[in-house]
């Protein structure tokens, strides 16, 4: 079940990014200490140059703190190119250990004219429904 207040958006460089977390609750086994989410994101050109996505790096807290840090070429074994105007789009998984917890970070871009920078991913919130009620 995806909640949309519980996305996140923000556009750097004129990359845009949105992250939209789902819970899962059939793959999820809270009596064992185990939530799962997926989490959809949108990366959108609205340079005006294309861009390639080289690699991620996601910061996962879970409600006690405790932070993993996740380094990784690509999104989904693709290093896309997204060109002006134009969408990349893929759906990823994370277990917790705590029934809330936050993930961010930021996807390493490259422009066509070779300039590198960091397209931010602001927090968004990973819960199971019902510890937020």
């Amino acid at each position: 079940m995806r909640d949309p207040n519980l996305a996140s958006e923000t556009l750097t460089h004129g990359v845009r990014v949105r992250v939209e977390p789902e819970y899962l609750p059939d793959q999820s086994e809270p009596s064992a200490g185990l939530w799962v989410h997926c989490y959809h994101v949108n990366i959108r050109n609205e340079g005006e140059a294309p861009v390639q996505l080289l690699s991620r790096h996601w910061i996962i807290t879970n409600a006690e703190g405790k932070e993993e840090h996740v380094h990784g070429p690509g999104v989904v074994g693709m290093q896309p190119v997204i060109e002006p105007g134009r969408s990349f789009q893929y759906t990823s998984g994370c277990p917790l250990d705590t029934a809330v917890g936050s993930m961010h970070g930021s996807f390493q871009m490259v422009a066509r004219d070779g300039a590198r920078f960091d397209a931010l991913i602001e927090p968004f919130t990973l819960a199971d429904p019902l510890a937020l009620n």
